[in-house]
């Protein structure tokens, strides 16, 4: 139902993503890429600060100690919160004039995996990338819009999104290499037929989450929903938001029940943000199974 949602007392991001929640500083931080902003909102002090950058922050991943690993478009840095300090440890793999950093997390290990988007979206030439013993190596490839990246419980299973696809992959993790084998599609949606109405269009694979009984949560952006999957592709719960537009779902809270969307308004329609004053906010509810808790990245 969507009357359960609510929204954080925070000014709205033109799309927010890459929400997680630091356990650490009980906080929860999210990027405004194209506002080129990160974020942090303490529920306990009912706190917020922002931090501005001359380039798109594409996700963030916290390290231990406080620091961050930000993915932005001129490359990857070890940035400060507390300084505001940003040091760059790698340059980006791709040309920043059509291509740029997205959708990305830190495995059970340590290594940081982060797709790209290419923005001229033909041909499909963005990759997934992973941050290791100091290098950037492509692992993956022939994407449009790199999204949906989550781990299963087990580190055994890596799921990765193409977002214009509406398709999410599965692939086999080798935890101790650091590699993908057995590519499947874990779950493909109906596309959206040229002139659809959008309340008959089920939305297409964004970020994602997944929780402590493994199922995988997408937010199905211009569908209006996440969706909770099952391991076996399953889908096991459809949960109705209030806005068109859900960008990528976390968990947080001490006990990993409150479920965070990020959520998106640029580009979108004068009567949809009319009738939608929660667009481009950080919503939250509660839900029965908690998620999995973040992990940290190596510096």
């Amino acid at each position: 139902m969507t009357e359960r949602f609510e929204a954080l007392p925070v000014a709205p991001s033109l799309l927010g993503e890459s929400p997680f929640w630091q356990p650490d500083e009980a906080a929860l931080y999210w990027c405004d890429i194209p506002g080129k902003a990160l974020h942090r909102w303490h529920p306990g002090s009912a706190q917020h600060r922002s931090w501005s950058f001359d380039t798109e922050p594409g996700c963030a991943a916290p390290l231990p100690g406080g620091d961050l690993l930000l993915a932005m478009r001129d490359g990857l840095f070890r940035f400060s919160p507390a300084s505001g300090e940003r040091r760059r440890l790698a340059a980006p793999p791709y040309d920043p004039k059509t291509e740029r950093f997205n959708d990305g997390k830190a495995d059970p290990q340590g290594r940081l995996w982060v797709g790209t988007i290419y923005e001229p979206r033909q041909p499909a030439a963005a990759a997934l990338y992973r941050w290791a013993a100091g290098r950037l190596s492509r692992m993956a490839g022939d994407v449009t819009v790199s999204n949906g990246l989550a781990f299963s419980p087990d580190g055994g299973t890596l799921y990765w999104a193409d977002t214009p696809q509406h398709r999410v992959m599965a692939y086999d993790f080798d935890a101790v290499e650091g590699a993908l084998s057995r590519p499947r599609v874990f779950q493909q949606f109906e596309p959206k037929q040229p002139g659809q109405d959008l309340t008959l269009y089920g939305g297409r694979p964004d970020g994602a989450a997944v929780d402590a009984e493994g199922a995988y949560w997408c937010a199905m952006f211009e569908g209006r929903r996440l969706v909770r999957i099952a391991p076996d592709g399953q889908v096991l719960q459809t949960l109705a938001l209030p806005v068109r537009c859900p960008t990528m779902p976390c968990f947080g809270g001490p006990d990993l029940r409150t479920l965070y969307v990020t959520t998106a308004r640029e580009n979108r329609p004068a009567a949809e943000l009319a009738a939608e004053p929660w667009a481009g906010c950080v919503l939250h509810t509660r839900v029965s199974v908690p998620g999995l808790p973040v992990n940290f990245a190596r510096g």
